[in-house]
């Protein structure tokens, strides 16, 4: 009896507090930057005949990202966390993240990917304009960027996988991943 009280006494005060409980909470009080690369688009970058205007020459997502995309805007519904505004590059993969997360959105083309050599001039002109925006954004709630892997990995120094969530504060300090 007393080894089983030992072995459970053990367990419970050795367990870390739950992580994703602990980041929930720092969502819902509100005042983060929700940075979310798109939901899964196989492939990599664009093909060569991609138009900005028209997402049948662009990657998009397929079945599974679509899924992904969704389970998204129910992690945040369900958790009943508060969003100011909803803010996506202007890639029909992101739009389309937003879109069955969020369904509210508005584009920004700061977010848009500089991934391809005929993009990459706007970079420094994008981090300068979302970099600008996040210093003027004034709200209780929290602030959702979908973008992509380039720029998430420009603003915070870290790689982000098809549909993680990566939360920061206002100073760019990762807070929590998920």
């Amino acid at each position: 009896m007393i080894k089983n009280f030992i072995i459970f006494t053990f367990i419970v005060f050795s367990t870390p507090i739950n992580s994703q409980e602990k980041l929930i909470d720092l969502l819902k009080d509100g005042n983060k930057l929700i940075f979310i690369r798109h939901a899964y688009a196989p492939g990599n970058g664009d093909p060569t005949n991609f138009k900005l205007n028209d997402c049948s020459t662009q990657r998009n997502l397929n079945n599974e990202g679509i899924i992904q995309s969704k389970k998204i805007g129910q992690f945040f519904s369900r958790n009943k966390i508060q969003v100011d505004k909803v803010l996506s590059s202007e890639w029909c993969r992101c739009k389309d993240t937003a879109r069955f997360a969020f369904n509210k959105y508005s584009t920004f083309d700061a977010l848009n990917s500089f991934y391809d050599p005929r993009f990459k001039i706007n970079k420094n002109k994008q981090i300068y304009d979302l970099k600008n925006y996040i210093n003027n954004w004034k709200s209780e709630k929290n602030l959702v960027l979908i973008t992509h892997f380039v720029v998430i990995s420009e603003i915070l120094k870290v790689g982000a996988n098809s549909g993680e969530i990566i939360i920061s504060d206002k100073d760019f300090n990762i807070i929590g991943r998920y």
